[in-house]
């Protein structure tokens, strides 16, 4: 059976100025929780969320949704005070912006360790510019922390002077760049923000997108983004029907020393297996969040 699996379906960003939004935070389904020092986050009043998300964080009263800190980044005059902070807040992740190089991951890992953040603490980066998505493969290996990718689509377009398409066509070589480093070093990987509220049909399409080319979620910028989200990254009660079907024939045709099963008629091989054992592993563990 597959390893445990961690549902980051969903991961919502929340402003971290917005005290209101964190307290609402508490109610919602998502899998994941973002709390956004950066660019959610006015210059004047980057010191007041830091301690607004650092509390939250503390306060342990999330259940059991996983909690990062999108911190300012390390040049910026908050980012290092950011890092200090989040270090000992309680946070499962600290979620790094524009990381270009596997020095930028160490750099944050060394102010982790110095402000003594727990060995279970992890790093997501955001894969935001053109050198982070060539530097790719580096920074998905440069630190045992390191366990998520965040793709910045906004920021991608912005810097590649592309356009923001249904298709997203102008993104697709960038996606492939980052989805081929994060399965390449074993990370997770989340799809970037949809930027349209009102466009639910959009959304719900750029989803389904998203999941066929392998994301293992999606960012979200609004709560009315979570339902449908969740409903699309998770496995369809057709697919747990044939992965049941799947590891219930290969258990009995290993039991009576055969090699060779098929199911409904397809030849289905260790690989198959493996696929049908996560989905069921994943759908597991969604019913475990549900639950709490």
């Amino acid at each position: 059976m597959q390893s445990r699996v961690r549902p980051r379906r969903s991961v919502l960003y929340m402003p971290g100025a917005n005290t209101r939004a964190l307290e609402k935070a508490r109610t919602l389904p998502a899998d994941a929780l973002i709390f956004d020092l950066e660019d959610a986050v006015a210059p004047d009043a980057k010191e007041a969320a830091r301690a607004n998300v650092v509390a939250a964080a503390k306060s342990r009263s999330y259940g059991k949704r996983e909690i990062a800190i999108r911190c300012n980044g390390l040049g910026t005059h908050w980012g290092k005070a950011d890092v200090a902070a989040i270090a000992t807040s309680g946070a499962d992740a600290i979620l790094v912006p524009k990381v270009e190089s596997a020095a930028d991951v160490a750099a944050v890992v060394a102010l982790l360790d110095g402000a003594g953040a727990p060995k279970s603490m992890t790093v997501w980066a955001m894969m935001e510019t053109p050198r982070g998505m060539l530097n790719a493969d580096a920074i998905g290996g440069a630190h045992e922390r390191l366990q998520l990718f965040v793709m910045g689509t906004n920021d991608l377009v912005k810097d590649m002077r592309a356009r923001h398409t249904p298709m997203r066509l102008p993104m697709m070589t960038a996606l492939g760049l980052g989805m081929l480093a994060a399965r390449a070093h074993g990370l997770t990987i989340l799809d970037g923000v949809y930027n349209d509220i009102q466009d639910a049909e959009g959304f719900r399409a750029t989803c389904r997108q998203g999941l066929e080319l392998g994301f293992d979620g999606k960012t979200l910028i609004h709560p009315s983004q979570v339902a449908p989200c969740n409903e699309v990254f998770a496995p369809s009660s057709s697919e747990l029907e044939m992965a049941g079907k799947i590891v219930g024939a290969f258990k009995a045709a290993q039991a009576e020393g055969k090699g060779v099963v098929t199911v409904d008629g397809r030849m289905i091989e260790n690989l198959h297996v493996e696929q049908a054992e996560r989905a069921l592993a994943l759908a597991a563990a969604i019913r475990e969040l549900q639950a709490a």
